[in-house]
């Protein structure tokens, strides 16, 4: 039977003990008095609810508060509990907490000796309080951090990869328009040679010692010729216009324009095409034709011809380069592989930059403008380029347009600075 409680007192009288246990008792944290031994002299009816064990349950226990506590965290809180029975205070200490039902929860532990008025030690008080909420926001806020963090670092490398690439292209822009500028100083000169070598030529008997090496020098003037044509390129703005064309006949005429250089490699050069999507009309749009796209045909034909002489370049004789075209409702894609020599891992960032080139074992074979202009076309239409490539195995270049060259883009490209070189 419980005891009874005097009469509640008003501020004038003094207040009998028995209450004081009863706010103890009452109190939300899980409260706990422990002798200077360390052993458990009382225990407040918080206890059952952060651990499902009664008050008794806990004083009949040998080894109290360890049992109520999860395995991994017991030797570090028993060394800390002895600590206490010697006088220690501590705050916070946290620790999980284990429920009859085998649940867990977080709390924290504080502990400070407690005396008589006559100072003599009395042991020590130790108080539990639920941390759950506070762990769990604690974490949520790391990793809103880690996130922030990641967020910030993703930023800041996109923003130093944006102005390495304006850097870039301000300096290929400032390479492409001083090439443009010798070019043009070169082709003058060039017409005069030219013209000049083809009248002698005319007057030279056939007959003539060293009569073959003309056609050696004509050749080469055409070499110096076309190098001059691609430098022009490099800065030039686009002078054609948007036409519709069957992408598959294109490919094909390529094809065609490549076969002198195929059959002197000896490497034979393959057309394929992916199931062809029509388009269907949209406003004013007429609708394409399963093959059919709306581009600036004559410079499509060099971007082709141009990934298909390198691939020629990069096979082995009996080889063989295949061109793979296709269209989807918006885009048109071709593909130009080989199963050549590849390129190296540290030149594929390096290629598309005007004059470097992989082909420096081969005298004539090019200064490294032809895909400095191929991806000035490419993307003066709106379209990428891409490529992969492994050393020994061989190359493939993606080019990707819009299946629709409209107008505007067209006008908008021809009034930039240049191609983006």
């Amino acid at each position: 039977m419980s005891r009874s409680l005097p009469d509640i007192p008003n501020r004038s009288e003094p207040i009998a003990a028995e209450f004081f246990r009863s706010i103890a008792d009452c109190t939300v944290d899980w409260e706990s008095w422990l002798s200077c031994e360390g052993e458990v002299l009382w225990v407040n009816r918080a206890v059952e609810r952060f651990t499902g064990y009664s008050p008794a349950e806990c004083l009949a226990m040998t080894d109290y508060p360890l049992p109520l506590m999860t395995p991994e965290h017991r030797g570090r809180i028993a060394r800390y509990f002895a600590e206490a029975a010697r006088g220690s205070t501590e705050n916070n200490i946290e620790f999980e907490c284990l429920h009859r039902d085998g649940s867990t929860s977080w709390v924290a532990v504080s502990w400070q000796p407690m005396t008589d008025s006559d100072g003599r030690s009395l042991g020590f008080r130790a108080s539990v309080r639920d941390i759950s909420e506070k762990r769990q926001m604690r974490e949520q806020l790391r990793l809103h951090n880690e996130h922030l963090e990641q967020l910030v670092q993703e930023r800041t490398a996109r923003v130093a990869e944006l102005e390495q690439h304006r850097l870039k292209m301000e300096k290929l822009a400032a390479l492409g328009e001083l090439a443009a500028g010798v070019a043009h100083e070169i082709n003058n000169p060039l017409a005069g040679i030219r013209n000049a070598f083809a009248l002698l030529k005319r007057h030279i008997p056939t007959g003539v010692k060293h009569y073959d090496k003309l056609d050696l020098i004509d050749g080469e003037i055409e070499r110096i010729s076309g190098i001059i044509h691609q430098m022009y390129q490099l800065y030039r703005p686009s002078q054609q216009r948007a036409s519709s064309f069957s992408l598959k006949q294109t490919v094909d005429v390529v094809i065609t324009l490549a076969l002198p250089m195929s059959r002197k490699a000896n490497v034979k050069v393959s057309a394929s095409s992916g199931s062809p999507v029509a388009v269907g009309a949209s406003g004013k749009i007429a609708a394409l034709g399963a093959d059919e796209v709306v581009l600036r045909e004559g410079e499509l034909k060099q971007v082709l011809l141009n990934l298909i002489h390198n691939a020629i370049q990069a096979s082995e004789a009996g080889a063989q380069v295949n061109v793979h075209a296709r269209t989807d409702a918006r885009h048109a894609i071709l593909t130009v592989t080989d199963h050549g020599h590849g390129i190296a891992e540290e030149d594929i960032e390096r290629i598309f930059d005007p004059f470097f080139s992989t082909k420096t074992e081969t005298v004539g074979q090019g200064m490294g403008l032809g895909l400095s202009v191929t991806r000035g076309i490419v993307e003066a239409m709106n379209g990428t380029i891409d490529v992969t490539s492994e050393p020994g195995k061989g190359t493939e270049f993606v080019v990707r347009l819009p299946r629709r060259l409209d107008d505007d883009v067209t006008s908008t490209s021809q009034t930039s600075a240049g191609r983006s070189i």
